[in-house]
């Protein structure tokens, strides 16, 4: 069995594995970190997203083999202590319901924030759009994530 070689939230790490196995049970089956999610198994709900190089991908369609030497964020690594803005506005505005989708949605919001930390409504839409929430949070999770918006300097 082949051995790759990331950085998993900060921390270089030897993964031993099949080359098609997916990240997302590479980071759960094998590296015991269960906060990021299994929903649909083919990239279309993002409960399982994560960030790859700082990008928000679908791990759950990603091999392993895909990404040797690539620095990957899972929501255990986006904020030592669950302090990050966009963590930080999810307690404040009481997003979750059930809260299956949770992570996957605060790591895109995350990536968006990353990429344009004063995102219009459209724009996070946009961003958002692949994000799927069974309980209807999208008021929520909209208010969140502008909430988390860094202030624009003057």
């Amino acid at each position: 069995m082949p051995t790759y070689q990331l950085n998993i939230n900060g921390k270089p790490t030897s993964i031993e594995a099949e080359a098609d196995m997916p990240l997302l049970w590479v980071i759960r089956d094998l590296l015991k970190l269960y906060g990021t999610k299994y929903g649909c198994g083919i990239a279309q709900c993002g409960a399982c997203t994560v960030h790859i190089d700082g990008t928000p991908v679908r791990s759950c369609v990603i091999p392993i083999e895909r990404i040797q030497g690539k620095s990957v964020i899972t929501i255990e690594g986006l904020s030592e202590n669950g302090n990050h803005p966009v963590q930080e506005a999810w307690k404040d505005i009481d997003v979750p319901q059930c809260g299956y989708c949770q992570t996957g949605q605060i790591m895109s919001a995350a990536a968006l924030l990353e990429r344009i930390p004063q995102p219009t409504e459209d724009q996070i839409h946009r961003a958002m759009k692949g994000n799927v929430c069974r309980c209807g949070t999208y008021p929520r999770i909209m208010k969140a994530i502008l909430s988390a918006a860094k202030p624009q300097e003057s």
